[in-house]
């Protein structure tokens, strides 16, 4: 009896929709710091256009989900177009994860309150071994915790959205589209893309249309158009808020042109220590300079907990203002650990499919006692933990952060407008097209502008292009020592098989070499040639078999059975025309040169000889002798013969 099962749909929008909000909702809590940290009053031009951008792609995400309704995101979209591709989008993805781990730990410990740059580093190395323990055992219940942290931080997003709606008269006043120091268009679309963060995690919702409850379509529009509307709303309010703090009313220009262009400093705005002999005068420029950068990075690291203690403070008083910030804090904190968890067990998956589908190696398959694929969950720990002992700070991170996920949605959107087979419409493709386009478009500039980030994304893609290699090639190795199974009515009858009749006006190839890899590369070839096959197999006769009834027949020569009814099976599953050859005889090079032409033949293909140069010296070479009389305009291919075991005992 059959016993077939799927996965049961549980998933409805109402438990989807938190759970892409701790994605999508989660970017807030640094894009919006860096968007003034970049733009100053400008910023809210700037968020407006990223919102456009934003409703954009979630529409075509609308479109994924209902193409895709058994998940995969980007990995299913791009296989249906390439394996390669296919590799390369969940590599971004990985690239993606790696940097959302460690952004959100580093993120998550600024709003809970550490400062110690060290403390935070080292916090968020050593969180990613906790939680690599944690899901070490398949802890469940970190996934009822993200729902719920989710659910407290969108509420409590709301809260501190309507405690600022006081500052938005003030804000607005002070809004600009343009500001000093972004003085033409690139420097306008380069500071766009740096604010593309905003898009992060959308594709999250792609990879959950497995579990969600049909009709996934209806299901996934619920479950995208209100976080859209949340996330959109609420980042125009605090945007605007922001411009309305104090210290960031009076900025004229953007504090990384002041700090980063202008003065110098690194991205994590250290200010030097003073030049021996300074002077009073500069000691204390340095200390207030200082001072001043320590109000940029509370700001541009934890802009949420600011805007709620601020207004808080403004509405009912400073001591429940300080209340307030604090578990703004601690909620917000929490909810980017718990992004840090997500991203870790989204690596898992993906490392998890790319080795099921033979992309990576086998072991990343492997399960310990918890059912947890423990190899890419050491990975998947480790990679966000490395990248943080050479990049700390919010700003470099974001750097990194933003060429994974644009990679992601720009192949996304490229491969469903691309895929003629998908049930989309004429005006719905022309869209995802014009989303693709300026997805490449952000993400050439990334390419481009951030060398950092094309570093560290090519040389991931680059490591698993190397074991996809690997893994592809010990998988061939393998496959060519590996003989097919003999078919039910035996290699003989699969040879009676062949047809009766040639096609006079298709191209002729000939093969003249043993070994299913052999086999396999005539096939292909004739197949992309529209070509007619024929394979040879030449018994070579000695004086022994000459006596009467001894000369060899292939009814009784199971090695040339095995070997020309291999060719003809691989031949019949791909639609190839063949025609098998045997041939007793002491001359092979001569019997292969005259059946080559006497079919027509225009391509040879013979293996390799695995004598030794003393043995060929003595018998002969065929394949010189072959070369050295083959007729013009017949080509020759040779190939390295790897043949089957049953054909050991009889190599030429």
């Amino acid at each position: 009896m059959l016993v077939a099962e799927s996965r049961p749909r549980t998933l409805g929008w109402l438990h989807s929709g938190p759970l892409l909000f701790g994605d999508w909702g989660t970017s807030r809590l640094y894009v919006l710091g860096l968007a003034f940290y970049y733009t100053a009053h400008a910023s809210i031009y700037y968020l407006a256009v990223m919102s456009l951008i934003m409703a954009a792609v979630a529409w075509g995400y609308t479109i994924v989900c209902r193409c895709f309704p058994d998940g995969g995101g980007v990995y299913s979209a791009a296989r249906k177009i390439s394996p390669l591709l296919a590799v390369i989008a969940a590599t971004l993805l990985i690239c993606d994860f790696i940097v959302t781990a460690a952004l959100s730990a580093v993120e998550g410990y600024h709003y809970l309150g550490v400062e110690s740059k060290t403390v935070v580093v080292a916090s968020a190395i050593g969180t990613m071994f906790v939680l690599g323990i944690i899901n070490w055992f398949g802890a469940r219940a970190a996934g009822r915790f993200a729902l719920v942290i989710a659910v407290v931080a969108i509420i409590a997003s709301a809260i501190i959205g309507a405690m600022c709606i006081p500052m938005l008269p003030e804000g607005l006043k002070a809004a600009k589209p343009t500001v000093e120091g972004i003085d033409n268009i690139w420097e306008s679309w380069e500071s766009l893309v740096r604010i593309v963060l905003a898009l992060s995690g959308v594709e999250a919702v792609a990879s959950m249309t497995g579990l969600m409850k049909q009709p996934v379509e209806k299901t996934a529009k619920r479950t995208i158009w209100p976080v859209l509307i949340e996330v959109i709303t609420l980042n125009v309010i605090f945007c605007i808020a922001i411009n309305a703090l104090p210290g960031r009313l009076e900025t004229k220009v953007p504090d990384y042109v002041t700090y980063e262009q202008r003065m110098g400093l690194s991205s994590d705005l250290k200010v030097p220590p003073p030049p021996d002999g300074a002077t009073a005068q500069q000691i204390a420029d340095l200390q207030q300079t200082a001072a001043a950068t320590d109000g940029v990075l509370e700001y541009r690291q934890t802009a949420v907990k600011v805007l709620a203690d601020f207004s808080a403070t403004q509405i009912f008083g400073a001591e429940v203002g300080n209340i307030v910030g604090i578990a703004a804090g601690i909620i917000f904190g929490l909810l980017l650990l718990s992004a840090a968890n997500t991203a870790i067990l989204a690596m898992v998956s993906v490392y998890y499919a790319l080795a099921q589908d033979g992309e990576m190696p086998r072991s990343l398959t492997k399960l310990n006692y918890s059912g947890v694929p423990w190899i890419g969950l050491i990975l998947a720990a480790a990679g966000p933990a490395l990248v943080l002992i050479f990049v700390h700070d919010d700003k470099a991170l974001g750097e990194l952060y933003a060429i994974g996920v644009v990679g992601a949605i720009a192949i996304n959107m490229t491969c469903c407008a691309i895929n003629k087979e998908l049930p989309i419409t004429a005006w719905e493709r022309r869209f995802l097209w014009t989303i693709a386009v300026v997805m490449s478009a952000i993400f050439v500039t990334i390419v481009i502008a951030k060398p950092n980030a094309t570093i560290f994304a090519g040389s991931i893609v680059g490591a698993v292009l190397i074991a996809r290699f690997a893994v592809q090639s010990r998988a061939k190795r393998a496959r060519m020592f590996e003989p097919l199974p003999a078919p039910a009515d035996g290699w003989l009858e699969e040879l009676k098989q062949a047809p009766a009749k040639l096609d006079a006006a298709r191209p002729r190839i000939m093969l003249a070499a043993r070994g299913r890899d052999n086999a396999e590369y005539a096939v292909d070839l004739a197949k992309k040639r529209n070509a007619v096959l024929f394979a040879m197999y030449v018994r070579t006769l000695r004086v022994l078999d000459v006596a009467p009834g001894q000369i060899p027949k292939i009814d009784n020569d199971p090695q040339a059975q095995e070997a020309l009814g291999t060719v003809a099976l691989i031949a019949k599953r791909a639609g190839v025309p063949f025609f098998p050859i045997y041939i007793t005889s002491p001359a092979i090079a001569e019997e292969i040169l005259d059946y080559t032409v006497t079919f027509g033949c225009d391509t040879l293909i013979m293996g390799k000889s695995r004598r030794s140069f003393f043995s060929r010296r003595v018998a002969g070479d065929v394949i010189a002798d072959v070369a050295q009389h083959l007729p013009e305009g017949v080509s020759l291919i040779t190939r390295a013969s790897v043949a089957l075991a049953a054909d050991a005992p009889a190599k030429p």
